[in-house]
Formats: C-alpha cells, sequence, structure tokens
C-alpha cells in the first residue's frame, strides 16, 4: 500500500480548517452548537476542572496501556502537523505494523469554501494487506445515542485514510473503557461529511446561533457563566423550569425569546396546544403548559408559590441519606465508594460513613459498613424515614443488594423508609429558579457551605486521585475531604428539609 500523496491532499494555506475534534466540540459534554462557534470565535473559555484533568490523565494511560499489548509500534506524533502527515505516510509505505498517533490531512470543497480536514486516530494496526484504524475511549457505549460524537470521529479517519491511501481502511474500530474492540461498519465518510458541513455553515456564522441554556446541558462546559448569565440578563424563556430545550427552541423561532413574552402570549390552554419536537415526530406541550406558566410567573416576581402541604410523614427525627459514586465509563463496578448517613432532629446521631476499601474486596467492605451503620441506626430509632435527594440513592441501594446481598433485610428495610425530598419539593412548591438541584435549592434557602470546593465531580476527582497514591497519609487526607464535603450535602439537605416543612404550620415541626 502506497501512500497517493504524501500530504494526504493538505495545503497549508487553506484558512478554515476542520477537525475530528470539531464533533466532540458539538457533542461533549453535552450536544452545543453554540461551543463550537464560541471556540472557533477563540472565547475565553474556563480552565479545564480538576475531574477533567483527571479523564484526561485516565484517557492517556488507557492509550498507553493497550499500546503496550500491540508489540512494536511507531510513535508518529511530531512537531509540527505537516511532520506528522508526512511520517505518517512513510510508515504506511514502509508497513510499520503499528502507528501511534497517525495523522491525516486533505482539502475538500464543502459548499464553495476550501477546508482542511484533520484527523488523528490513536493507531494504525497492519491486519494482512490492510490498515486498521483503532481509536481509545473511555466511554463503555458506543452508539449514537450516547456517543455520536465518537463514531463520527471514526469515520472520519476511514474517510481521510481513503483518501490519502486509495484505499479504504481494513476496518474501523474502538477500544472500550470496558477493554472492548467495537467494530464500526465504513459508511464511506458520508455522516462525518455531511456534520462537518453543518459544523462549517456555524462556523461561518457572523451572529452567534441561539442556544438554550440547561442546567444539566451546562454544567461541565467552560462557557457555562459565559452563557448562563446572559440568559438570566435577558429573562430567556429557556430558564423557565420545565421548559425542556426543544420547547425553548420552538418558542425563539417564534418569537417568544423571554419569560415576560412567555406570558403576555401564551394561557394554559393556549400553551398546552403548542407542539414541539419530540423525537422523529411532535409533540404537544400538554399538561405541562399550567406548571410552566406558574413558574414563569415565580421568576418574573421572584417569589415562590406554595401548592400544597408538603408530603413528609410525621416523626421527631429523619435519617439525611447520601452517596458518592463512579459512573460507569470510569469504574468496572458502577462504584459507590462512600455511604453517608446522619439522624437529625430531637435526637442526632452524629454524622455516620462507609467508605470502599481500596482493595480487591473494596467495593463488597464499603457494602457491608452501610448496612451495619443502617442496622445501628434501626436499632436506636426504630422505623424512621431516609430523606435523599432524587432517585440515585433508591437506585444504587437496590444494585448492590443484588450485587452483594441484603443481609438481615437492612436494604430492604431501608427501602420502604426513603422520602425523596427532591419530589416532595417539586410536588409543594414552585420556586423561582431555574434548576431544582439539590446546591440550587439549598443556595435559595440560606444554606452556606464551609468547603470551598465540593460537587459531584470534583469528589470524583479527589477519590482518583486517592486510588492513586500509594502514600496512606496523602489517601487519608483526600479522602477526609470527600468525607466533609459529603457531611455538608446532609446538613444542606436537612436545611432544604426544614425550610420545606415550614412552609406549613400544620405539618409536624420537630427539629
Amino acid at each position: 500500500m502506497t501512500p497517493r500523496n504524501r500530504l494526504g491532499t493538505f495545503s497549508v494555506s487553506t484558512n478554515m480548517r476542520l477537525t475530528a475534534s470539531d464533533f466532540a466540540s458539538c457533542h461533549r459534554p453535552t450536544s452545543c452548537d453554540l461551543r463550537v462557534f464560541l471556540r472557533h470565535q477563540r472565547e475565553q473559555e474556563a480552565e479545564p476542572s480538576a475531574y477533567e484533568i483527571v479523564l484526561r490523565r485516565l484517557g492517556l494511560k488507557h492509550e498507553r496501556d493497550h499500546l503496550a499489548t500491540l508489540g512494536t509500534s511507531v510513535n508518529v506524533s511530531a512537531a509540527s502537523l505537516e511532520e506528522q502527515v508526512k511520517k505518517t505516510a512513510d510508515s504506511i509505505e514502509a508497513k510499520v505494523p503499528v502507528l501511534y498517533q497517525p495523522a491525516f490531512a486533505a482539502t475538500e470543497q464543502i459548499c464553495g469554501t476550501e477546508v482542511e480536514i484533520v484527523g488523528v486516530p490513536d493507531y494504525l494496526i497492519l491486519d494482512g494487506d490492510g490498515y486498521v484504524i483503532r481509536d481509545l475511549k473511555m466511554a463503555r457505549r458506543i452508539d449514537e445515542e450516547n456517543h455520536p460524537e465518537i463514531l463520527l470521529q471514526v469515520q472520519l479517519y476511514g474517510w481521510l485514510f481513503e483518501r490519502s491511501c486509495g484505499t479504504a481502511p481494513k476496518g474501523l474500530q474502538v477500544h472500550t473503557g470496558t477493554g472492548d474492540v467495537v467494530t464500526i461498519r465504513y459508511d464511506d465518510g458520508a455522516a462525518a461529511l455531511r456534520e462537518l458541513e453543518r459544523l462549517l455553515a456555524i462556523k461561518q456564522m457572523t451572529v452567534e446561533p441561539y442556544e438554550p441554556v440547561g442546567w444539566s446541558k451546562c454544567l461541565g462546559c467552560g462557557f457555562i457563566d459565559r452563557c448562563w448569565a446572559r440568559a438570566e440578563k435577558a429573562g430567556d424563556v429557556a430558564l423557565v423550569y420545565c421548559v425542556d430545550q426543544n420547547l425553548a427552541r420552538t418558542l425563539h423561532s417564534q418569537g417568544t425569546r423571554t419569560r415576560k413574552e412567555l406570558l403576555a402570549s401564551f394561557d394554559a390552554a393556549s400553551l398546552s396546544e403548542l407542539k414541539r419536537p419530540y423525537g422523529s415526530r411532535e409533540q404537544r406541550v400538554g399538561k405541562a403548559a399550567e406548571r410552566i406558566l406558574k413558574f414563569a410567573d415565580a421568576m418574573e416576581k421572584q417569589q415562590e408559590i406554595v401548592l400544597a402541604a408538603p408530603a413528609i410523614p410525621p416523626h421527631k427525627n429523619y435519617v439525611m441519606f447520601d452517596l458518592e459514586g463512579m459512573p460507569p465509563h470510569l469504574d468496572e463496578l458502577d462504584k459507590i465508594y462512600l455511604w453517608g448517613a446522619e439522624v437529625f432532629g430531637e435526637n442526632p446521631s452524629g454524622f455516620k460513613v462507609s467508605l470502599s476499601g481500596f482493595g480487591a474486596d473494596g467495593d463488597r467492605e464499603g457494602w457491608i459498613g452501610f448496612l451495619a451503620n443502617a442496622k445501628q441506626i434501626f436499632d436506636t430509632y426504630g422505623d424512621i424515614p431516609w430523606v435523599h435527594w432524587a432517585p440515585y440513592e433508591e437506585t444504587y441501594l437496590w444494585r448492590y443488594a443484588g450485587r452483594f446481598g441484603d443481609v438481615g433485610g437492612i436494604a430492604s428495610r431501608v427501602a420502604r423508609n426513603l422520602l425523596d425530598l427532591l419530589t416532595v419539593t417539586r410536588e409543594s412548591v414552585v420556586l423561582p429558579l431555574p434548576s431544582f438541584s439539590l446546591k440550587v435549592v439549598e443556595d435559595y434557602v440560606g444554606f452556606e457551605r464551609k468547603e470551598a470546593e465540593y460537587g459531584g465531580a470534583w469528589a470524583m476527582a479527589t477519590f482518583i486521585e486517592a486510588t492513586e497514591t500509594s502514600e496512606e497519609g496523602k489517601r487519608k487526607e483526600l479522602m477526609d475531604k470527600i468525607v466533609a464535603y459529603n457531611k455538608e450535602d446532609l446538613e444542606a439537605t436537612w436545611a432544604v428539609f426544614r425550610w420545606l416543612r415550614g412552609k406549613v404550620p400544620s405539618v409536624n415541626n420537630a427539629s
């Protein structure tokens, strides 16, 4: 196999460049066209978080560990892209068994614009008379729903290889975070080129595109402060709780761009009839319309609206319950590394925490420790409500009971006494807030944290750092920080609980 042109059809004189990384810009951490535009405009972006830095370090380790299993290889990375492209072509011509960080570049006319298209896969692996392209990812689910950017990147690598070498790659593969090798069917680069055409149009815009903000959508994006501040200043309709991304886009396209315009243009009946995209079809707003307008009104007036007495069972004491865990793309077991619980009320218990061990049986140790703490609480207080925020705790309670067993039926007893405070709050009160995240609500009710750094992503990064150190003193220092953060999570949950219970005086007011 001899490359047709040692620089692909690469021209360093072309001004517009599109790369495989543009797909990630658009789709990670969540889909956002505006991020593509802002990066092309070189707008200032926040520094990577501790979590992002850890992910990058793990990704590089994943690459190097896999490279060590492939035998003799050539590192093709070079000081400049042009040199890297040339070195890749020379190595292919010499039939090098494994190329690490090869580079391809080509020029292409897209909608009348000459564009440089660049891609740097992780590996080329010689397989008989051809090369397989293999990319390494920490992700575990390689599909259109979870990671469209990975599929697009690999397809683009295949197209660039074919442009450079005159023949299609022998195969396209992704080595996943589980260690599996997933084969991707080559589509001649069609999907990747279609998406590049769309991204080029975004980069060529003279005015930034409208992109609705969203609390879960924008977390983890380096432009969150910039975009959120602008949305708040404008009173953007996307900030209204229950207004989803598609509805925000539909309203915006029809000229309803702010909360004031929403309240002026719609009543519950007319908003309920409005259709917006929903998957491959359209769906009416329906029953959510009345709730949406209440939230818009609350935000405009900066006043909460009490809907009903909070459904809180009367009791003298309540357990606040919170977990810290690793998502499945970072841990083979989808691991909970901290189980936190504390009784508040007339007879508080003090903070009880169970930590996962760092050995092979550490995950089980954490679970058994939690069951022991829970049993102690039941022995002291009887059947007491276990208050948590969102479904996470219940989900993992059952998952761990299935994984390691429910000794003495303790987990089942906890499950019977669970009280999801998020659900209770949403059903009880309309808040002038864009999100019902605990961090947002706790700030609204006046809870102030003592820990300077906090957040689930920060805790995960700190835990990974703890697992990677062999220095016991350093490990204890890191875990103590996570424990202190979790304790404040419980205190924050209690603060919100007490505030909510105080909304209706007739509700039991044990404190």
